[in-house]
């Protein structure tokens, strides 16, 4: 039991050190793009790429969460088990380029939108087998071989970004740089299974077997679907409803925000496949982890939202000027930040614990209010409309499931509040000192002076131990 709460601590630490490179390097040439391109390429851009995404999940339909669930703990049929997932996913393929012909063909869509689309579409096809051959590593628990792909992947986007940019080649050539990043990443974890797992890469097309899958991931599938309707969506009605230039926009805080969920996916990645066993093998484990989930989330989400309102302008700043309307977006946006935290772990709970069906009810909730509010603000307040959706839907998804978490563990919810309003101090000390001293310290500088501040605080408070801080640091020597 020892082993496999160091290996999450490991897995976790690695996995972190590479999404905060990926996302740095992300940030990066998403600053560029929003410098080079302006608001209304921009938007046609990300319009492109938000649709495909939404599209994309039906090449999935929840087989990857499945086959991690079911495989870590079934070694001796992993083999058969993943070349079945496999075959499953290629048949996917063909009804998710009909949706997406379908769609161009009725809507006549601008015919440089239709081939931005039809590009993103190769790499999300890609990415698609990339994420099920990852899911083997993971069901090893082992979290090396993607954590260097996140890193690379992102490396090469940028190097060819920057060369069509340089160039001028168009926004077409650009989103070609998505496909290189795609097809670099897919070479790798192919390669991984392969040599490293020693899994067959011949896949099973029994129907029998792939309709099983199909019936035992339908939830997991489901709850894809919803999740990533609402989280795109937004965009997709942005362009319709008001224009690519409000898409443009709109990406500054969605992607300034959502490039800060790589801590709870790194975290949630590794410990999904630990509550797994826990639930299964040992349920007072289960209720120490969750609480120390909930706990840590909590202590880095509020610091991360409340910085992000502090530091609003000059991080607009960065970008070329026609942005200044996101600002306050970007605070509501922010804000959300922290429900969108803290219900990764409750969220890994509920599947991990055989609730992948109150999970799912919960996600179609949250994606037909999202519907219904981003239909009702868009027209009338913008880009702040979609915003404050943001809020809306992450606030209602974490209440819906912590309400449905209260019947699998047994959690201390008395300390986890009190961890809460020990983050709520520390932060409000870090929102003044980082504020008024924002205009005298350069951003990298003020953030830093920020976050020593909301630790030291949290150490003083008990929140967060020196046990805690060598616990990390220890993971990275392993």
């Amino acid at each position: 039991m020892g082993q496999k709460v160091a290996n999450i601590a490991k897995n976790t630490s690695y996995f972190t050190l590479a999404l905060i490179l990926q996302k740095v390097i992300s940030f990066t040439y998403f600053t560029i793009y929003a410098r080079q391109l302006g608001p209304a390429d921009l938007g046609k851009y990300y319009y492109a790429l938000s649709f495909t995404t939404i599209i994309s999940v039906v090449m999935d339909l929840g087989i990857v969460n499945y086959f991690i669930k079911a495989a870590s703990g079934e070694q001796e049929n992993k083999n058969n088990l993943f070349r079945s997932a496999f075959g499953a996913k290629i048949i996917l393929i063909l009804p998710a380029f009909l949706i997406i012909a379908a769609k161009l063909f009725f809507s006549g869509s601008d015919p440089l939108i239709t081939a931005l689309i039809y590009v993103a579409m190769a790499s999300m096809i890609m990415d698609a087998f990339t994420s099920l051959f990852f899911a083997v590593s993971r069901s090893y628990h082992n979290l090396k071989y993607e954590s260097i792909v996140a890193v690379l992947s992102q490396a090469t986007t940028l190097i060819v970004s920057l060369y069509v940019l340089k160039n001028n080649l168009g926004l077409v050539a650009l989103m070609w740089a998505q496909v290189a990043s795609s097809l670099l990443s897919l070479i790798i974890a192919l390669s991984v299974i392969h040599f490293k797992w020693k899994i067959s890469l011949s896949p099973i097309f029994n129907f029998k077997k792939i309709k099983l899958i199909f019936a035992l991931s339908l939830s997991f599938g489901l709850y894809a679907i919803f999740q990533r309707f609402y989280t795109y969506i937004d965009s997709v009605l942005l362009f319709q409803l008001a224009g690519d230039r409000a898409v443009g926009i709109y990406q500054v805080p969605f992607k300034i925000t959502n490039a800060l969920q790589f801590l709870p996916m790194a975290f949630v990645a590794s410990l999904y496949p630990a509550l797994s066993a826990y639930w299964k093998n040992n349920r007072e484990q289960l209720n120490i982890t969750f609480e120390r989930a909930m706990n840590y989330s909590t202590i880095i989400a509020l610091p991360i939202s409340v910085g992000i309102i502090a530091l609003t302008e000059p991080i607009i700043a960065l970008m070329k000027s026609g942005y200044g309307e996101a600002a306050w977006p970007m605070r509501l946006a922010a804000a959300s930040t922290f429900f969108v935290f803290i219900n990764y772990p409750v969220g890994a709970l509920l599947n991990a614990c055989d609730r992948q069906k109150i999970n799912t009810r919960n996600m179609g909730i949250t994606a037909v209010m999202a519907l219904i509010f981003n239909s009702l603000l868009i027209p009338k307040l913008g880009v702040t409309g979609a915003a404050l959706t943001l809020i809306i839907s992450n606030a209602l998804m974490f209440v819906l499931n912590w309400q449905a978490s209260k019947a699998i563990i047994n959690a201390k919810s008395k300390k986890i509040v009190r961890v809460f309003w020990q983050s709520i101090l520390s932060s409000l000390l870090m929102f003044f000192i980082v504020f008024f001293a924002k205009e005298k310290l350069g951003l990298a500088l003020v953030i830093l002076v920020g976050g020593m501040a909301y630790f030291t605080m949290l150490l003083a408070f008990g929140a967060f131990k020196k046990a805690d801080m060598l616990s990390i640091i220890k993971s990275f020597k392993k």
